[in-house]
């Protein structure tokens, strides 16, 4: 089973980059209609889920090692 269309945008969004403070809520607001808060829960269960990693292993690798860092300083 594929994923679906909100979570391929959630993985688009966060291949990009984001000019300034901001920029990235607004974009998860208007381009997903999800409020940031849910918008980072989805990201997170996302993260671990192989479905994601077969479609974009680069992107959900890497945001794996940030969340793998975050949770060491704390």
């Amino acid at each position: 089973m594929e994923l679906g269309a909100r979570e391929r945008g959630i993985l688009a969004l966060e291949r990009r980059g984001f000019p300034g403070p901001g920029a990235k809520e607004r974009a998860i607001r208007e381009e997903l209609g999800l409020a940031p808060v849910r918008y980072y829960q989805l990201l997170n269960a996302l993260l671990d889920d192989p479905r994601a990693l077969a479609l974009d292993p680069v992107t959900v690798n890497r945001l794996r090692r940030v969340r793998q860092s975050r949770r060491g300083e704390r």
